[in-house]
């Protein structure tokens, strides 16, 4: 490690191979036996080694080259040089290499069992926490009504609707799987999710999820506060949450104004809708008085009742 608790960078070695790896090996023990007896004749065997391993080299990383190159003028080359661009930002900035990380009261902590306990600590803190808030009164009756089981149409465009090439929870199944098998997915999907609406109870190992920490590139690297948590959830429990969702949006009213995570919409309108009245009230010679509002950890700390006394409100068993 380094000053700032980074990782030392290793070599690239995407390009490694068997026989490169077997050209180093003989290379050492040639190295050994001339460390061990220094004839000319070990002298010479190690300097021939030395420039098969670099001819090897050469031609191991010209090969895996033309492989890459070739595979990136294909559909699927594109998602790939995305993901390697991206990857080689994080590399340039060793952002994911940081291995050390600050406790509540700014002292550095170094051992991996004291920054786990760190980033429990403030995940926890950061999921239970709410924005100050009246207290609701009223209340609502419980829905009670008969659901309709799910229907194999539901799973289909539900699985549709999965993005392939996403990270895997503890589940270790990616929604490509489920793709791959087709009808028979479908129905095994079709029949494991009218047993959760049945009984009311999802699997355990859907309860449980990986936290990942990825930096805001801003701040303190070193501070918890400058990370965003990504939680690696099942993939068959997101195609479950597709289904939920799908029903849900067809009883649940938005309201106009709403662009974010909706369909056939985004920001980007808001944002376009914005600049035209800018410019109608600019070309009049009006005053405009336009308002952002930020609010901190907002997904964060959403109220957890208020959600269930919104559903409950709109009718949602």
């Amino acid at each position: 490690f380094n000053s700032s608790g980074r990782r030392k960078k290793d070599k690239e070695t995407w390009w490694w191979n068997e026989e490169v790896q077997d050209s180093i090996q003989r290379k050492r023990l040639a190295k050994k036996k001339w460390d061990m007896d220094r004839t000319e004749e070990n002298r010479q065997e190690y300097k021939e080694l030395q420039r098969r391993v670099k001819r090897e080299v050469s031609k191991a990383k010209q090969k895996a080259y033309d492989e890459l190159y070739t595979r990136l003028d294909t559909g699927e080359g594109e998602k790939d040089l995305y993901r390697l661009a991206r990857q080689r930002d994080r590399d340039v900035k060793d952002v994911q290499q940081v291995r050390v990380i600050k406790d509540r009261d700014g002292r550095v902590l170094t051992s991996e069992e004291s920054v786990q306990r760190r980033w429990k600590e403030y995940f926890e803190e950061l999921m239970n926490e709410e924005n100050e808030r009246e207290k609701r009164v009223e209340g609502v009756n419980s829905v009670e009504q008969k659901i309709d089981n799910i229907r194999k149409d539901e799973v289909r465009k539900a699985l549709k609707r999965m993005k392939s090439g996403k990270a895997v929870g503890l589940g270790d199944i990616p929604v490509e799987v489920w793709k791959c098998l087709g009808e028979a997915a479908v129905e095994f999907l079709t029949s494991l999710f009218n047993r959760v609406l049945e009984s009311e109870r999802m699997p355990e190992e859907w309860r449980r999820s990986v936290l990942v920490p990825i930096f805001k590139n801003k701040g303190d690297v070193q501070s918890c506060s400058n990370y965003r948590g990504i939680k690696l959830m099942s993939h068959t429990m997101k195609v479950w949450e597709r289904v939920v969702e799908a029903r849900l949006r067809k009883v649940v009213e938005i309201c106009e104004q709403q662009y974010g995570f909706m369909p056939r919409k985004s920001t980007t309108d808001a944002i376009f809708a914005l600049r035209i009245l800018m410019k109608k009230y600019w070309d009049g010679q009006r005053e405009l008085h336009c308002v952002f509002a930020d609010l901190e950890k907002a997904y964060d700390r959403v109220p957890r009742e208020e959600l269930w006394y919104c559903m409950r409100k709109s009718g949602v068993a």
